[in-house]
């Protein structure tokens, strides 16, 4: 054996699914923020689903209160708290018509990103497949992929072609596929369905015998009216998948960490099992203040929404007037819109980004950052007020102006 010099440094190499991991660009993005704060730069950061607004008072309230008893200092359960599952319940009961049982359908997470990723630690493995939709949002593959698994990706949709490009796939790939997973609204594209959508779903689940996972973490996050379906309340839904819903963006509880997972028996008992060596729950005293949410707090959630729905508005409309293509969502803090082609100047989304951050302090999503379908699109966050979205749209406008626009080269 080859003795290494004193002189060189020590490596120590990670697991195989660590390097099957590509760096992750937004690292770079934040890297590049701090920077620019740190010389001063007054950063209108649009980038990240980070809710800027205050959680209710009656939550603040009761957290504080919870956090001072000390029965609540203890061990919790790495399911949740028995409480806090019967007010999910109630919760789907009574917004969505879902009947559900806290004690063998419900299961709470510490947020719905670390639940989906150990369920997909759970039922994945080498050599199986899982369905995302291109664009995703990043974890809706990485957390496949550290699981051992593979992706197959397709281009989103939210009509019966998505559903016949599904069912294409199932048929001709071996071994079948084990997961699909779907999630309306959508992050980032803020595409929604309408009742009746999931219907086919489950038929294609049972018939394919795969499982469904739905994000569903902008159920709540709706406009103009719209009401997002949930995937359980459709016939058969529980019997083929499970459904994320969180707290962290309807009551603007992001840093608390409540996620949930519900729906069928056997792939919230493999969650439990995975969850039960991994962690002991969140610290009691957020679960009690996430019950006050649940059961006081709909005035709060229906008032947030209206807050964005203005930003939106805002955002939309000056897009438009700087040429971007822009449809306005009808759920989610998101806005997807096409740049105008003259503001990209010949770079992709990604150079893009970067230059906006550097040159027109404005951080926002690249949209190849989200899948190769996402390439011309850029993701903006509705975490700023109207006073900040329309100087960011204005700084955006002034640095397309600044720029000499780059000429194609002629044909030789």
């Amino acid at each position: 054996m080859k003795k290494s010099s004193n002189n060189e440094p020590y490596r120590i190499e990670p697991a195989q699914r660590i390097t099957r991991l590509p760096p992750y660009l937004f690292a770079r993005i934040n890297a590049l923020k701090h920077t620019m704060r740190q010389k001063g730069a007054d950063i209108i950061d649009l980038g990240m689903g980070n809710p800027s607004d205050s959680a209710p008072q009656a939550v603040i309230d009761k957290l504080c209160e919870a956090a001072r008893d000390p029965r609540n200092h203890r061990y919790s359960a790495s399911k949740g708290i028995r409480n806090l599952r019967a007010e999910m319940a109630k919760k789907y009961a009574r917004k969505w018509g879902v009947e559900l049982d806290p004690d063998s359908e419900i299961l709470a997470c510490i947020g719905s990103k670390e639940g989906f990723s150990h369920l997909c630690l759970a039922m994945l493995g080498s050599g199986d497949t899982a369905i995302v939709p291109d664009p995703a949002y990043p974890i809706h593959c990485y957390g496949v992929v550290l699981a051992g698994a593979n992706v197959i990706t397709v281009p989103l949709g939210n009509g019966q072609e998505f559903l016949n490009t599904i069912a294409m796939v199932c048929e001709h790939l071996f071994p079948k596929p084990k997961l699909l997973i779907l999630n309306y609204p959508h992050n980032p594209t803020a595409m929604t369905v309408d009742p009746g959508f999931f219907e086919p779903v489950v038929d294609l689940a049972k018939h394919f015998k795969f499982q469904v996972i739905h994000d569903f973490a902008y159920g709540e996050t709706l406009f103009d009216g719209y009401k997002a379906p949930s995937f359980l309340a459709t016939k058969g839904a529980k019997d083929v998948g499970v459904e994320m819903t969180t707290m962290s963006k309807p009551y603007n509880m992001a840093g608390f960490r409540i996620g949930f997972m519900a729906g069928n028996k056997q792939m919230i008992d493999y969650l439990a099992t995975i969850k039960g060596y991994y962690d002991y729950g969140m610290f009691q005293a957020i679960q009690v203040a996430g019950i006050i949410a649940m059961r006081h707090c709909e005035g709060d959630v229906a008032a947030q929404n209206l807050k964005y729905q203005a930003r939106r508005d805002v955002l939309c409309d000056g897009l438009e007037r700087i040429g971007w293509q822009v449809e306005k969502p009808r759920a989610s803090m998101f806005v997807w819109a096409k740049v105008a082609e003259e503001h990209l100047n010949g770079k992709g989304t990604i150079d893009y980004a970067m230059d906006l951050i550097e040159h027109a302090e404005v951080a926002i999503a690249p949209g190849r950052a989200f899948g190769e379908n996402g390439e011309g699109y850029m993701r903006i966050a509705l975490v700023e007020n109207e006073q900040r979205l329309r100087q960011a749209i204005r700084n955006i406008s002034r640095y397309a102006q600044q720029r000499p626009i780059r000429k194609a080269k002629a044909a030789k």
